[in-house]
């Protein structure tokens, strides 16, 4: 029995794929097709996509401002996680695809659409995370991975430039600078062509959102950042919104050369790839958040809690973030936040995060305590039945031997 969809929403970025398949997916089904764009920050990138997505098939296109709650409730839930991926990726893709998903399932339900797509290929990470959200949020949604369809025809970039062609739908991208990249308000990521030599430096014509560190200014950016209960809410004593701080720090990092990564990294369907991440704000944000919680957090709950960023990551990464054990460490790792409060006063020069202060209502470092000089309320001499015990079974099993 022929698959029929009358009316499909479409998870839209204007770029090289989801360009084809708004035309693909009217020849293929005869379907309505309702594009959707999330701006989760990606400024520029936006422009003229409205026209665009019309004058390609669409009859329609939401463009929804995500902005606040992408920073709000994806990028500040991780920060508070200290979340990174592989001891290098701070999630900037992982965490967008979530929301992305979310809301286009809401509009399907709007739209009353037998179905909803995607343009992820086959060998990604961003196919995962976009049905496991519409299925965790919709059980019995219709979806077309259109690069996992059978009507699908394209074997390869090549192949869906020519059809670009051919339908003379514009895009972003050409043959000669074919790089794939995501942008939003935590980073953008830069991936193919080139980039696929994993020997091959970046070319620096890649790089949107940072300058070079040779490039970035002779002097040092000195920045202070408030926190509450783990959150980032003010710069320079200055309230902001998550989204105007994202924002705000990006283009103070970025100015100086910070937050550029280039990983290997494990994809979850199984294979390494290359990817070439600008993560200037983040990056800081993490520095600063982790140097807070040194002041003020308690060394089992830290302990604690840093064994699980490893999990919160991989959720995350892998595309489980309305998964139930997400659901239950991120309650264990709010918990671990009600007293991370203070202020990190941050040293931003060529490339480097430095950070030269850490003051907080809560601190439970006590200078009275830490000083070499003399004081009156810790007896060195308590060290040593303390070693001692703690030496014993090292004592025990070299008498064995």
């Amino acid at each position: 029995m022929e698959t029929r969809f009358k009316k499909v929403v479409l998870a839209y970025s204007g770029g090289l794929d989801t360009s084809v398949i708004v035309q693909w997916l009217i020849e293929t089904y005869g379907c309505e097709v309702i594009a959707f764009a999330a701006d989760v920050g990606q400024k520029e990138e936006l422009e003229g996509l409205r026209e665009k997505a019309i004058k390609t098939g669409a009859s329609k296109i939401y463009i929804d401002d995500l902005r606040e709650e992408f920073a709000r409730d994806f990028v500040f839930p991780a920060l508070r996680a200290n979340a990174i991926y592989e001891g290098t990726y701070l999630l900037g893709t992982s965490l967008a695809r979530p929301l992305i998903a979310k809301r286009q399932v809401e509009i399907a339900r709007a739209e009353g659409a037998d179905a909803v797509c995607h343009g992820a290929t086959g060998k990604g990470n961003d196919q995962v995370r976009f049905e496991l959200t519409y299925m965790a949020l919709e059980p019995n949604i219709r979806i077309i991975s259109a690069w996992k369809d059978p009507n699908w025809h394209f074997d390869s970039r090549e192949s869906m430039f020519d059809f670009a062609e051919k339908h003379n739908i514009p895009l972003p991208l050409t043959r000669e600078k074919p790089y794939s990249s995501d942008r939003n308000l935590l980073h953008i990521s830069h991936e193919g062509a080139i980039l696929e030599d994993p020997w091959a430096e970046p070319p620096e014509d890649i790089f949107a959102i940072s300058v070079s560190p040779e490039a970035a200014p002779d002097k040092p950016t000195y920045v202070e950042i408030d926190f509450e209960k783990g959150n980032p809410v003010a710069l320079d004593g200055v309230s902001l919104s998550p989204a105007a701080l994202m924002e705000k720090m990006n283009d103070i990092a970025g100015a100086n050369g910070i937050g550029r990564v280039d990983m290997v990294e494990n994809r979850f369907v199984g294979m390494k790839s290359r990817g070439v991440y600008e993560t200037p704000g983040g990056t800081v944000l993490w520095a600063a958040h982790r140097a807070l919680e040194s002041l003020t957090m308690d060394r089992e709950v830290m302990l604690m809690r840093d064994s699980l960023i490893p999990k919160y990551a991989q959720l995350a990464y892998n595309g489980f973030w309305y998964a139930p054990e997400m659901e239950a460490l991120q309650v264990f790792i709010d918990e671990t936040q009600k007293k991370v409060t203070g202020t990190t006063r941050m040293k931003l020069y060529k490339g480097n995060c430095i950070v030269v202060g850490r003051k907080s209502p809560y601190s439970l470092y006590s200078e009275d305590f830490a000083t070499f000089e003399k004081d009156q309320v810790y007896n060195h001499m308590d060290a040593t039945g303390f070693i001692r015990l703690n030496a014993l079974r090292l004592r025990i099993a070299a008498m064995k031997k």
